[in-house]
Parts: structure tokens; sequence; C-alpha cells
């Protein structure tokens, strides 16, 4: 059963470029209105996913940092009724690092967040113009410092490979970044994301995406400095002090069961997969008509569930498990993964296997996209 809580805020200031997430510009919120409405889909789930204390709740959006700390405080002591908390639980807020949003994350910790994701992006402020973002260097360094204050735990994101990065450009960005003393960051490499204003300036010729090559540089780079910073790679593009991984995240990734709550917010229970509806006021009109947001709940078939759990799983430093996975979903090894060619992935280096482990190398990640195709059996989905 489920083990994590995801609660999707779907409100920001400003739309970014880059950004093709679930989220939405209103002049006015009605607070009230939508507490009544986050509280009424929590306990509408909480009947149909009852089991397991949650290890994990992670507020995202959006912008979460928007919500007012009582808002916050209230679901969680909903939460904490409805299933319990592990005694060690990570209870995670994504944030926006202008100074009214840190203005708040005193009382957030107060209302029981204890570890935040700052939204960064860049220690550069011509970088972060060309990101759209209202705060600059100087405002984002200050959020960060009153994070670390307020937080037992704190992560940030930043983007590379621009338009123009350079290797030398990089690494002073990145090593200013791990000198900040966080123990977890996100760096993720700009895609163009269709539907997102980029990949509308795109096509018009305002800009064009970094190479291949350069961004594969950058990548290099990357994993050599953040490793030798004792902030390793444990997902593709996240780093952790061991012991400081994403306990919500690693959830997705090993395709465990978790709650999605919230505009557009996807969850999954059971072998059911669920989704809320998108735009906010299509999802308060359904949780006003029936207590739910939900748009669908569609079972997974099994081969489909087995070839996701490999896809995520495979994305992980850690691998996966070939045996366990063979006996969680009742299939052999030889109908999850093509053997042929792990052999060759294997002689280039890409793959590495010891018995039933299975994991991509570090020489391998760069190339997941082409190499996970390939390696997962491609009947699974059928199957």
């Amino acid at each position: 059963m489920a083990r994590a809580l995801y609660i999707h805020w779907p409100f920001c200031l400003k739309k970014c470029p880059y950004c093709d997430f679930n989220s939405h510009v209103r002049d006015e919120v009605d607070v009230e209105l939508w507490q009544a409405a986050l509280l009424a889909e929590m306990r509408a789930e909480a009947e149909l996913a009852r089991g397991e204390t949650l290890e994990s709740v992670f507020f995202g959006g959006g912008t979460p940092s928007l919500m007012p700390p009582s808002l916050v405080g209230a679901m969680l002591d909903e939460a904490q009724r409805l299933w319990g908390f592990a005694p060690d639980i990570e209870i995670t807020l994504e944030a926006n690092p202008s100074s009214v949003e840190a203005s708040k994350f005193a009382d957030l910790a107060l209302a029981g967040v204890n570890r935040t994701s700052l939204g960064l992006q860049a220690l550069d402020d011509a970088k972060l113009r060309f990101l759209g973002r209202l705060h600059d260097t100087q405002e984002g360094l200050n959020a960060l410092e009153v994070a670390q204050k307020a937080f037992k735990r704190v992560s940030f994101d930043l983007i590379y490979a621009l338009p123009g990065h350079d290797p030398v450009e990089w690494e002073r960005e990145l090593r200013q970044a791990l000198s900040l003393g966080t123990s977890h960051l996100s760096l993720y490499q700009l895609t163009i994301e269709e539907g997102t204003r980029f990949a509308t300036m795109v096509r018009q010729g305002d800009f064009a995406p970094l190479d291949d090559d350069a961004a594969a540089d950058l990548y290099e780079l990357t994993q050599d400095l953040t490793a030798q910073a004792g902030l390793p790679a444990y997902e593709i593009s996240n780093h952790a002090r061991p012991g400081d991984e994403s306990r919500h995240n690693l959830t997705y990734w090993r395709y465990r069961d978790y709650v999605g709550i919230g505009p557009g917010a996807h969850g999954r229970r059971g072998g059911m997969a669920t989704q809320r509806h998108r735009k906010p006021e299509n999802w308060l009109a359904a949780v006003e008509q029936r207590g739910s947001g939900n748009q669908s709940e569609i079972a997974i078939p099994i081969g489909e569930q087995a070839s996701e759990a490999l896809l995520m799983g495979l994305r992980l430093h850690e691998g996966i498990d070939l045996a366990g996975l063979s006996a969680r979903f009742g299939m052999s090894g030889e109908q999850l993964i093509e053997f042929e060619e792990l052999s060759r992935l294997e002689d280039l280096g890409f793959v590495s296997r010891k018995g039933d482990h299975i994991a991509i190398a570090p020489q391998g990640m760069p190339l997941l996209d082409a190499i996970l195709p390939r390696l997962v059996h491609d009947g699974l989905v059928s199957a």
C-alpha cells in the first residue's frame, strides 16, 4: 500500500518559459476553499489507500511556498490522522527563493516541513533572466541561507546545458553550488519541452539548444565534480551525500505505491494508475460534486507495470534486482530483460551485471535514453 503522499499546489506567480508542469497563474486564490477541497480529497483517497504509515510527504507544484503555513499544517495534521507518520518521516516542500517566500520558512518548519527543495536554477543573473526567473542571484543565496537555518535538510535545483554554456562557466557555477553546504543537489540539463514558450522560441529561431556533444561534456564534468565533493549521483540528475537521498523520489523510482492529490496529480495504488483533473477549476468542481478530483483510474497491465519498474529502476545508480522484480511481477528474467542485448551492452562497458543485480554503468548514463529501450524486453507492455 501507499507509503508516500504527494500534494499538488498548482499556482505560480509567473509561468517559466521552460516549464511544462501543471502550473497556473491566478490573480486570487481562495485559500479556505482550497483547504477544504484538498482535505476532502485526502480523506476520499485515504478510504482507498489505507495501510502502511507514510514515510514521506511532498508538496509540489506550481509553487507550494506560496501556500500559507496554516494550510500546510492543516494538511499534515490530517495526513497524520488518516495514515500515521513513520518516526523519521521526510516532509518536503518545493520553494521559490523570493524574499517573500523565504519569510515563511520558519513557520513552514513549525508546521512540520523538515526538508525543502529550492528552485535556484542558476547562480548567475544573466542565466536567471534567460530562464525567466523572478529572483536574482543574491536573493537566491539569501533564501538558501534562511532555508538552511529553518529546515533539517535542504536541496536546490540548477539547470545547465543552456545555449552557449561552456565547461569553464559551468565548472565555476557548480563549484560555487557545492561550496554552499547542502546535502542534496538536483542538476538538470535544459530540455525543450513541447508546449512551452522555449519550444516556440526554438521553432522561431530565437535561440538554438546546446548540441548533444557539448551537453555530454558538461554531464561528465558534473559527475566528476559532484563525486569529488561527496555528493555522487544516485539518479541520473540527482546527487546526494549517502543517506540524504530524496526518499520521496526513491518511492517513484523504486516503483512503489503513492497517493497523489490536487490538480493534475498522479498516483499509483494496487496496480491502478490515478490522475486528477489538471485545470484547477475543473478539479475543484469535481471535488465539490463527488469528493474527489480524480479524472481517471486505470488498471495497469502487469507487463506495463514490469516495464515501468525496469525503466525507473535503471535510472538509479543502485540499479535493479532482477530476481526481486521477477518474483514481484510473476515473470521470468527472460521476459523482463533482453539478455543478448544485455551481454552486448556489458561488453561495451555501458551496463554492469553481478548475478541478478543489473545497473547502468557511469559511462552508460549519458546514453540512458538509447540504452533502456534496447535492454527492457519489448514485449512487456503487451504481456
